[in-house]
């Protein structure tokens, strides 16, 4: 088979990520030209995403849906720029690693408040759970990386939740989106409390595996 019927044969999915990719780079060759450090695009992302909250508390989900779309291309492109001006640095990782989780505390809190302005006790609680519940995954994965070499088992990342956030302010279905990332994140907190427990017992832990409990 020639490679042009190879070529024919793939799927439209192949065609949409390559298209996405080719953007992506031209993109990230650009915002590297401008000089902007990935650490300010890091800030930046901060930023964009707490716009997104604001919008969030006020009931405008749409717009805010469009906001956080935003958002999560910087969150994309501040790795990428690292990489393309050769400036990945371990505290670059932990910078990121660390307001990432500021940037998901203020969009859930943005739901909290608006469920709570417009006098929705039942849903400011569900958004509260959801906040937790998505915290408690990547705190699951950072403690059990911690004592074992690897950790990412289940569903629910930090990129899953975003694009749900983003559908449930798009077509405004943030009641379900929130009863989705509440109950998933919680199974995938499970899930990795259950990995590691089985890693530990299989004898899968780090060579020097800090055993004593953090506050």
């Amino acid at each position: 088979m020639d490679n042009s019927a190879i070529e024919r044969k793939k799927p439209p999915t192949y065609w949409i990520g390559e298209g996405g990719g080719w953007l992506l780079r031209h993109v990230v060759s650009g915002l590297a030209a401008t000089g902007i450090t990935p650490n300010m695009f890091t800030f930046l992302g901060l930023a964009v995403n707490s716009w997104a909250a604001a919008l969030f508390a006020m009931g405008l989900f749409r717009q805010a849906a469009a906001v956080l779309f935003l958002a999560g291309f910087l969150d994309m492109a501040d790795g990428q720029v690292a990489r393309r001006v050769g400036r990945v640095t371990a505290f670059g990782a932990f910078l990121d690693s660390t307001l990432d989780r500021y940037s998901d505390l203020a969009l859930y809190m943005g739901l909290v408040v608006h469920y709570t302005l417009i006098g929705r006790p039942f849903y400011m609680a569900l958004a509260a759970v959801a906040m937790a519940s998505s915290f408690m995954v990547s705190y699951a994965r950072a403690r059990a990386e911690s004592i074992i070499p690897l950790c990412k088992v289940g569903f629910m990342e930090r990129p899953e939740r975003l694009v749900l956030l983003i559908m449930g302010g798009a077509f405004n279905r943030m009641a379900q989106v929130l009863w989705v990332i509440a109950v998933v994140s919680t199974i995938t907190v499970i899930h990795r409390v259950v990995y590691t427990w089985q890693e530990l017992r299989a004898g899968r832990s780090l060579p020097a595996a800090d055993a004593t409990q953090i506050s």
